[in-house]
């Protein structure tokens, strides 16, 4: 019973460790391709890429906000973790 819980503990950690690299990089990706093509009209990235399959402009803030919503959920986790649940 204790093996087992401790399996799940670790694949709980690597998963939540996922969802903050994921986060950060979809975050970085995003707002970071939007400001960088506002400012100096250039793309890198994932900005690069959607505007090779003719995605709107705004395409890039969407992939920002998944990398933000990705972070809430990894935060809301360690919270409730820490709260005991």
């Amino acid at each position: 019973m204790r093996k087992r819980q401790q399996l799940n503990t670790s694949e709980t950690k690597r998963g939540q460790g996922l969802l903050w690299l994921f986060g950060v990089i979809l975050s970085i990706q995003g707002f970071g391709s939007a400001i960088t093509e506002a400012g100096w009209n250039t793309s890198f990235g994932v900005a690069g890429l959607l505007r090779a399959a003719d995605v709107p402009e705004w395409g890039t803030l969407l992939v920002g906000c998944a990398g933000a919503a990705l972070l809430a959920t990894a935060a809301r986790r360690r919270y409730a973790k820490g709260r005991g649940a």
